[in-house]
């Protein structure tokens, strides 16, 4: 799979002393859905903001495409590869909702129906066209994410980072912008990387899991080879998804013959259907012998 973008031996001081990365390496895939998981402080906002540079670093690099990320013009970085802040005040500038999705095309010298084309489309992708004259003080707060959503997506980038997108938002919300991503990596097939310590949104959404500590990458791979048990994970101050967290107590408190934990309720349902078959199988072949 292609390498969209690699991150090699990163480091960055903030001017106050904080020393946030500490030689980080990572790989993003072409297409994948990626966690970026770590306790606060580990370091993943301060690696987030690297990936469209809008950090520079103190030492490493960051290659986007092949190429150093500081060839690139900042129009160029922010067309390819655009970034939503964990609290929308934070990106959400404009009076309205369609002047505030259309601030990044504008800056792009398009004309104004292309502009409008892209506005109606992104609005249209997280479910929110209808809200195109709303001010933006009368959003939600989960409206006003979805908007710093479809501000990313009226400039077409191949990548999109988030930063705890899901923080603050009621179960229904979740749900909605968690759908919006999933559509968006697997119908429209743009690269997501989403910075959270929801562990429960990891197995059901995301392909691939990285664990930050203390400004590295410590762990990598699939949520399977990820959340296998939660001695590791606790020393990082995480831990499993909640299913998982029940398995475990199955498997060591009440001896279950459980190999690998379930990592959701699916998964959980069809692993308990099968012991209590195979627990009923071998009650009746008991009573026959």
């Amino acid at each position: 799979m292609t390498i969209k973008i690699k991150v090699e031996e990163l480091t960055h001081k903030y001017p106050d002393g904080t020393q946030a990365l500490n030689g980080a390496d990572l790989d993003v895939r072409e297409g994948e859905f990626l966690a970026i998981l770590g306790a606060n402080g580990s370091g993943k906002t301060t690696l987030l903001k690297h990936l469209n540079g809008l950090l520079k670093p103190v030492s490493g690099s960051v290659v986007l495409d092949n190429k150093a990320l500081n060839v690139f013009t900042p129009g160029d970085v922010f067309r390819k590869v655009g970034m939503v802040f964990q609290d929308p005040n934070d990106q959400l500038i404009a009076p309205t909702v369609e002047e505030d999705v259309a601030f990044g095309p504008t800056n792009l010298g398009l004309s104004y129906d292309e502009i409008m084309s892209r506005v109606n489309t992104a609005l249209d992708l997280v479910k929110m066209k209808e809200f195109a004259k709303k001010a933006i003080h009368a959003l939600s707060y989960g409206q006003s994410k979805r908007i710093c959503i479809a501000g990313i997506l009226a400039m077409e980038p191949e990548i999109i980072i988030l930063d705890e997108p899901t923080s603050g938002l009621d179960p229904d919300g979740v749900k909605t912008v968690m759908k919006i991503l999933n559509d968006l990596n697997k119908k429209q097939g743009i690269t997501i990387i989403l910075a959270t310590n929801s562990v429960d949104l990891v197995p059901v959404h995301m392909d691939r899991v990285a664990i930050m500590d203390k400004g590295i990458v410590v762990q990598e791979g699939t949520p399977e080879r990820i959340f296998t048990g939660s001695e590791k994970l606790n020393s990082l101050k995480l831990e499993l998804p909640q299913i998982a967290q029940l398995m475990e107590v199955l498997r060591d408190k009440e001896r279950l013959p459980i190999d690998l934990l379930p990592l959701t309720i699916g998964q959980a349902r069809q692993e308990l259907v099968h012991l209590f078959n195979n627990e009923n199988n071998v009650r009746h072949a008991s009573s026959i012998l």
